[in-house]
Formats: C-alpha cells, sequence, structure tokens
C-alpha cells in the first residue's frame, strides 16, 4: 500500500489523490449573482446533500492552488447569499465543462456556455433550463477550512424550492436514474455516467437485523469460489437456516448424487458454484442453505 503524509506533498499531487479516490462526486452547478446583479455560472464537484429536514446541500469553491485566489461563485456568496444548484447530466455536461473556463469577472456563462437563464420565484439568481435539477437555495454559512491555496470553503445552503423535470421521473413519482441519466466527477479529466449498465442495486437491510458475517461458517468465509460481495448478501439474512430447510433445499441440486461422487474438497467447490448462481439469481436464502455442511 502506498502511504503518503498529506503535509508532505505538493497541492496539486494531493488534489490528484482526492479526486481520483474519492469519486464518483456529483456536480453542483451553481448560480450566483454579485452585489451589482451580474451572474456567474460554475460547476463544483466538492458537493453533496447533508440532510432532509432542513434540506442542506453543501458545495465547495476552493481557493485555488495555483495563486491562491478565490472563485468568483464565493465571492458572490458572501456578497448575495442565495444560490441556484442545477444539477448535471450527460445531455449537458461538455456545456458544462464549457463554462468552468476563467472568464473575467462579470462575464456572463449562461450565455458563454449557451444556457437559457429562467427566472427564480424565491432567489436572486436564475435557473438553468436546461437542468432537469434545480435548487433553489439560501446560503446558511460559508466556512473557509483554510486561507492557502487548495484550502475548501464549504458553502451550506437551505434549499427553500425544488424544480425536476416529470420526464426524468418513474410511474411512482421517484427520479428514475436511468431517464435521469446523471454524469459525475472523477479524478483528472475523468466524468462517469449514472445511468445503463452502470447502476445498480443493493437492497438496503430491512428491519430485521441481519446475523452478520461473524455467524456464517468458517468454510463458507474462506471459499474460493464466494467474492466478498456474495458473502455480504449471504450474511445480510437474519439467521442461518435450520436444518429442514437445508434437507430440502439440497434435494433441488441433487446434493446427494454430487456427494457420492466427489471428494469432500471438491463438492465444497461444486456447492459453492451451485450456490453462487443462486445468488445471481436473488434466492439467497437457498444459496446458504445448499452451502451449510452437517
Amino acid at each position: 500500500m502506498l502511504e503518503i503524509i498529506p503535509s508532505e506533498l505538493p497541492v496539486a499531487k494531493m488534489f490528484g489523490y482526492l479526486t481520483g479516490c474519492v469519486a464518483p462526486r456529483p456536480i453542483a452547478f451553481a448560480s450566483t449573482v454579485d452585489k451589482d446583479g451580474r451572474p456567474n455560472l460554475s460547476p463544483f464537484s466538492f458537493f453533496n446533500v447533508f440532510g432532509a429536514n432542513p434540506p442542506i446541500l453543501v458545495f465547495s469553491p476552493s481557493r485555488k492552488g495555483r495563486d491562491n485566489t478565490t472563485k468568483h461563485t464565493f465571492d458572490n456568496v458572501k456578497e448575495v447569499p442565495e444560490v441556484v444548484i442545477n444539477m448535471v447530466n450527460y445531455s449537458m455536461v461538455n456545456q458544462v465543462s464549457l463554462s468552468s473556463n476563467e472568464f473575467a469577472k462579470g462575464v456572463n456563462e449562461f450565455e458563454k456556455a449557451g444556457f437559457t437563464a429562467v427566472g427564480s420565484s424565491m432567489v436572486k439568481p436564475s435557473r438553468v433550463k436546461e437542468s432537469p435539477a434545480q435548487f433553489e437555495c439560501k446560503v446558511l454559512n460559508v466556512i473557509e477550512t483554510g486561507s492557502e491555496g487548495g484550502a475548501g470553503n464549504l458553502v451550506v445552503c437551505e434549499i427553500l424550492k425544488i424544480h425536476i423535470d416529470e420526464s426524468i421521473l418513474d410511474e411512482q413519482g421517484n427520479v428514475d436514474p436511468h431517464k435521469a441519466d446523471w454524469v459525475a466527477r472523477m479524478g483528472k479529466d475523468f466524468y462517469c455516467r449514472a445511468s445503463g449498465e452502470a447502476v445498480f442495486e443493493v437492497e438496503k437491510p430491512g428491519m430485521t437485523v441481519a446475523m452478520g458475517w461473524d455467524k456464517l461458517p468458517e468454510y463458507i468465509i474462506s471459499s474460493e469460489v464466494l467474492t466478498g460481495n456474495d458473502l455480504g448478501l449471504l450474511a445480510n439474512l437474519p439467521e442461518l437456516p435450520s436444518h429442514d430447510e437445508v434437507i430440502q433445499f439440497r434435494t433441488e441440486i441433487d446434493y446427494e448424487r454430487l456427494k457420492s461422487r466427489m471428494s469432500k474438497a471438491v463438492l465444497r467447490k461444486e456447492i459453492h458454484k451451485i450456490s453462487k448462481q443462486y445468488i445471481r439469481k436473488g434466492e439467497i436464502k437457498k444459496a446458504l442453505a445448499i452451502s451449510i455442511e452437517f
């Protein structure tokens, strides 16, 4: 393992490791105005949601590592503590990148990047029409984490109003990730697209507490076939299957016939292969039951 002491690295190198490892990161496409009402539009990937009651978003227009200057967005929210955070999807990503050019203060990035400004109802900054989700926010606080180049400035925002394009909703009114087609930042010049095969589901633990990894038999934990992800699903069951359940499920795979033809080590490996097939089909309890040995 590479071991790193942050204070021993140049800021640019540290930035590279952080943005490469802490990824993917959603993008806050932040619209602000200065005290004279001039608009600014800029993307920030140091961003996330931090609460639902009240609804809080936080993003960081960090100090520039090259010359320790502050971003126009940071200056604006100090003058006018309001912001619209527009979410970014694949259809607009290159325009968003265009807006991140270091245009002079007062230059309108809506015009430079070809975006349509739409008036907000509760804050002064405009919304980005092309964004499928827009959050009108008031700035509660700005926390400066340092005074040197590369230091973060946490802009803590409370959402006052949300605008969501209904075309990205499913039949239940929830956001469909495939329709939203969000993009996120990685390290260097890399992005990722959060739709299609890149999106998968991991069922949240229910009201019944899982038995945990430590309750799995050692011969299952040390399997040459089952992965950590497989074992995580097995350990998320509330308890080990009963003796009767094991017998019941073994009949489906003709366990006794396999047992009569194979050594114990070979049989175990074959059973784990079959168990893995059941896991892929979502039959987790059955997958664990056939792996239990008496």
